[in-house]
């Protein structure tokens, strides 16, 4: 075929071409390529492709390297590159070997999808998924999202429950944040941190003389809430004395520091949160029948993430890009297998726990996706004994990943009453990709 025919045919794709030869020169280079670079094919030809393209992965992972150094093509990498304009754009590379007549490679070919509208709807779905740094797509945090946007607008006092690691703190920030009280300060009090000698003066503050070391006055958290919100954290930790101050906090908004005959008005919105059931620690008499009452006005039980699991993958890649900019790193996302690992994990952490699962990953991968050797040892499975018949390798990871998959999909059915067309929106797919995937994982419907 005639150079000037390839040119042609190489203009009509709507997809970036570019061509090497051995030393890396670029030898040819389609109009595609300069639309999404940016950059005139005169001044592309003759320069070093890392020159033209600045990607993310030209100097460690060279994909177009790779390729001509192992012979195995690549398909659909997603990789970052900087355009003329020194914006960073989101695209996807295929690579090839280019032979003579005789079969001796001679250079290379790589061609690149520009996929910034696909990156931008992504994070336009992202944005439908995240609340005030609260990011869930799961129905009943979303009814949790509701609750809160409503009841911040009052100075109701809250309850928060939840198991340690589901997010109460952020919970307590957002209701802040949309309070009318957010430009007053937000001042946290873990009372399960204070022994019971401290608890006291740390939240109600004292004055000179009121015991051996308090050479002047100091005020406590409640002061330094004033105008604001005043987080509780594990009050179910409150030792017996100090819930009767608290209690008139709650119904008079008044309080007395320790060694103090002065009482004070506290201008502040008080939110609690707990980990343990303050309905049987009255029970036991642990904790007052009348602050729980007065605690207990708008309470939300938060989900742990074992009953959320469709908030894995979004969560994970929200974990995993927050920690590239903090370690300076271009991971691109997580391999199927890995996320396959963390959808079979309960999580007994919570959020939290992923959150740390994710950021020992980053810390570790020096590659573009998250792999399963990137994560903690408990997430691996026990490798079989040497005596025993278990499956191939390859063939228990495929029935691994096809139960989990046919798992998750009964679950978000369910969570949508058994609607197909609901359940792929939510799962990103469109409904006969949906309907092959039942069939091919024997999924009926009720």
């Amino acid at each position: 075929m005639k150079k000037d025919q390839t040119s042609i045919i190489l203009d009509s794709i709507a997809d970036g071409v570019f061509t090497v030869d051995l030393e890396w020169r670029i030898t040819t280079f389609n109009k595609a390529a300069e639309q999404i670079t940016g950059i005139r094919r005169k001044e592309a030809l003759g320069r070093n492709c890392w020159e033209v393209f600045r990607a993310n992965i030209c100097e460690r992972q060279c994909a177009l390297k790779k390729t001509m150094e192992t012979g195995n093509s690549i398909l659909n990498q997603s990789i970052y590159i900087v355009n003329a304009k020194g914006d960073r754009l989101p695209i996807s590379i295929s690579t090839a070997l280019l032979k003579d007549e005789d079969g001796r490679v001679i250079g290379g070919v790589e061609t690149f999808r520009d996929l910034t509208l696909v990156e931008e709807l992504r994070k336009e779905l992202k944005g439908k998924n995240t609340f005030l740094d609260i990011v869930s797509k799961n129905r009943e945090m979303h009814r949790l999202f509701f609750i809160l946007e409503q009841v911040s607008r009052s100075d109701s006092t809250v309850l928060i429950q939840g198991e340690s690691g589901t997010g109460k703190e952020l919970f307590a920030r957002a209701f802040h944040s949309l309070s009318s009280r957010s430009k007053g300060p937000f001042v946290i009090v873990n009372l399960g941190a204070f022994p019971e000698s401290l608890a006291e003066s740390e939240l109600f503050g004292y004055t000179a003389g009121a015991f051996t070391d308090a050479r002047k006055d100091r005020p406590g958290r409640i002061s330094a809430a004033e105008g604001g919100t005043l987080f509780l954290d594990e009050i179910g930790d409150l030792p017996p004395n100090i819930q009767v101050k608290l209690l008139r906090i709650l119904q008079e908004r008044t309080y007395e520091p320790l060694g103090s005959n002065k009482t004070i008005h506290a201008d502040i919105r008080i939110v609690a949160a707990t980990n343990r059931d303050l309905e049987s620690l009255v029970k036991k008499g642990a904790f007052r029948e009348d602050l729980f009452y007065r605690v207990n006005v708008v309470k939300l039980i938060l989900p742990p993430l074992r009953d959320r699991k469709e908030d894995i993958p979004l969560l994970a890649d929200h974990f995993m890009k927050r920690f590239n900019k903090l370690n300076g790193k271009d991971i691109v996302g997580i391999s199927r297998e890995a996320l396959s690992l963390l959808m079979a994990y309960d999580f007994p952490g919570n959020v939290r726990e992923l959150e740390n699962i994710i950021e020992y990953a980053t810390v570790l991968c020096n590659e573009v996706y998250i792999g399963t050797k990137h994560l903690p040892d408990n997430l691996k499975p026990a490798k079989p004994k040497p005596e025993s018949r278990a499956l191939r390798p390859e063939v228990s990871k495929k029935m691994q990943w096809r139960d989990l998959e046919g798992k998750f999909i009964i679950e978000t059915l369910k969570e949508n009453n058994w609607n197909r067309k609901a359940t792929a929106q939510v799962l990103g797919v469109g409904r006969q990709t949906l309907w092959r995937k039942m069939k091919s994982l024997n999924i009926k419907l009720p």
